[in-house]
This record gives structure tokens, sequence and C-alpha cells, in this order.
């Protein structure tokens, strides 16, 4: 027979309509390829899982349990959230929360976008000049509230009261007086927490056309101008980024709060992390404090879900 004739008989297996089908051996290369980052990605994941996902979601389980130690939980459903619904301290601290997060992240991303507006550049002073208001940042939160809280001793011998002396002002009594201690702790935050923003506007701004300014030039805008129609455009992505941050820092501030006041006097700066801190460590309601932990996370979900969605909304 020929060998025309054979390859003729010998059926041929049929060809996909996309082309030739992968060996075996590219395909182990691709699984492989795909495998790999998650390889590396595994020993982090791993810590992740074991000290903050289960953690997260063993709280939430635990809010729909009385906690027993040693008794055994006893399942009360929604018991715990009709409770934190209905209990006027947490709505305290929750609407001290809200005037803080507010308060504390509408200045914070003022004084940035200020700042970065004052120090964008890449001359050297200005770079210098960045490190230095960057430093608050970097500082542990426990150091600066500690800081803060010999600056403003109230009395006449304090940092801050011999300052405003030579003004004839005060002494101010600042965390110590119900009035003025939840402004003071916004104060802080502000310092604490600009200079952050204020590195993120920066990347924000060098990454602006600059031919969009050379042409505002020429149609003789002024920097006002400039500034509205040209620069603040531009900054909607970064201004949305900084506002998640600002809104999931804000609503579970916690340190500073807790070394400077502790949620005092008279319960003027009690938040809701606080008051978190005190029923599930303090009084050993940790069915309770999971309730309300779990309610914050679904709060603060929802928060930097609505604003990218607005943010997006107005993109389109």
């Amino acid at each position: 027979m020929s060998a025309t004739a054979t390859r003729a008989a010998t059926p041929s297996r049929a060809v996909p309509a996309g082309g030739s089908r992968p060996s075996p051996g590219r395909r182990r290369r691709r699984i492989k390829q795909g495998l790999t980052p998650w390889l590396f990605l595994l020993p982090a994941l791993a810590i992740f899982a074991i000290f903050k996902f289960w953690p997260v979601l063993y709280g939430m389980w635990l809010s729909f349990f009385e906690v027993r130690p040693y008794l055994g939980n006893l399942w009360i459903g929604l018991g715990n959230f009709e409770r934190a619904v209905t209990d006027p301290a947490l709505g305290s601290a929750a609407l001290h929360t809200l005037i803080d997060a507010a308060a504390a992240v509408g200045l914070s991303m003022l004084f940035g976008f200020l700042l970065a507006l004052l120090l964008e550049g890449p001359a050297l002073h200005l770079r210098l000049i960045r490190t230095a208001a960057f430093l608050p940042v970097v500082a542990a939160l426990v150091v600066v509230a500690q800081l803060w809280d010999v600056i403003m001793y109230p009395s006449s011998y304090g940092m801050l009261n011999s300052f405003l002396g030579f003004f004839g002002m005060g002494p101010n009594e600042f965390l110590s007086d119900p009035d003025q201690a939840l402004a003071s702790v916004i104060l802080i935050q502000v310092w604490k927490h600009a200079p952050y923003d204020m590195v993120i506007f920066i990347a924000g701004l060098a990454g602006i056309d600059r031919q969009l300014y050379e042409a505002a030039d020429i149609d003789g805008a002024n920097r006002w101008q400039r500034l509205r129609f040209i620069t603040i455009p531009a900054l909607r992505p970064v201004i949305t980024i900084v506002l998640m941050l600002g809104i999931i820092r804000g609503l579970r501030v916690f340190t500073e709060v807790f070394v400077l006041t502790n949620g005092g006097p008279a319960g003027a700066t009690e938040m809701i992390v606080t008051y978190l801190y005190k029923t599930g460590i303090e009084l050993g309601d940790f069915g309770y404090a999971s309730a309300i932990s779990t309610m914050l996370l679904l709060v603060t979900i929802v928060a930097t879900s609505v604003t990218n969605w607005i943010r997006g909304r107005k993109e389109d």
C-alpha cells in the first residue's frame, strides 16, 4: 500500500476552530505560571487568615450570643443588636465619632491639599520641608498623644498655655474641659494626618498634564481659575481615595483618645471604639462588644462603598 493511501486510511484528529490544541506540557506551564504568584502570597494570606479574617468572622458569630466564659455561650439572636440600637451611651459615642470623623477628615484634607500646593516641586528645599512636614506621620501615635498631653497641660505652666499667655489668653484646660476636649483631640488628629494627605495630593498634582496650565495661561486664566477648572477636577480620583482612607480612619479612632482622655472628661470624647473596648475588655461583655464591632464594620463598608459609587457617577 502506498504512503498516500496509508495516510488517507488513518483517521486524523480534529483541529479546533481556534487553532491547534495546546500540548500537555504547555498546559502545565500555564498552570504553573498561574499558581506561582499565589505560592509567594500564601504565607501572607495564611497570616491574614489566622490573625485577621478568622477573628473578624468569629467576632461576628459571637455577636449573636451572650458570652459566658466557662459556662457556655447562650444564643440570643439579635438581642445584642437591639440593645445597641437603644443604648444611649453608645448613641452618644456614635455622635462624638461622627463629629470627630467629619471635622478631622475634612480639616486634614483641606490642610493637606494646601500643603501640597505650597510644597509641590522638585527643588531641594521643598523636599526638605516636605520631609520635615511628614515626620508626624511616621511618629508612633502613642508618642504623639503623650507629646500633646504635655503640650496641652492645663495650667499656666503648660507649653501651649505659656505661649498663649504672651497674647493675654488662657490658661485653658484643653483636654480637661468637657467643652474643649473634643476640639483638642480633633486638632491633634489634623496635625497627625494632614501630612499624610499632603503626600497623596502631591502625587496627584505630579500627574496633571502641564500643557493644561500652559493653555490656561495663554487664555488669561488666573490662579483661582486654574485651581478651580484644572487642578480640582483632575484630582477627583485622588480626593476620593483620601476621603475613603479618612472615613475608615475616622470611624475607628481609638489610640489618641484612649491615651489622652480615655473618653473623658465626663464622656465628652467617648468614641465608638473606646466604648467598645470598655464594654468588652473592662466589663467582659464580649457578645455586646462583638455586636458593636460588627455594626461598625458594616457602617464603614457602606460609607466607603457610597463614596466610591458617588465618585463613579461623577466620572461617568
